[in-house]
């Protein structure tokens, strides 16, 4: 996959739970997980911007795009 999926990581800088942002955010732990993995193929831009205000970073923070040669 071409684009990485970083969430792990900011909420290991942000000293949070996975439990902790489903709560602040309304996304249930299982869709935040299939997304922390790298499991999902889209993903709407509110709940972009929720992840964002919640943990403080910027899109790119959470996403990264990574050539994928094959």
């Amino acid at each position: 996959m071409a684009i990485k999926v970083n969430l792990d990581l900011v909420l290991v800088q942000r000293k949070m739970s996975l439990t902790e942002l489903s709560q602040r955010i309304g996304i249930s732990i299982t869709n935040l997980s299939l997304l922390k993995t790298g499991k999902v193929k889209g993903m709407r831009f509110s709940t972009l911007e929720a992840i964002c205000r919640e943990l403080d970073c910027q899109p790119a923070d959470i996403l990264e795009y990574v050539h994928d040669y094959v």
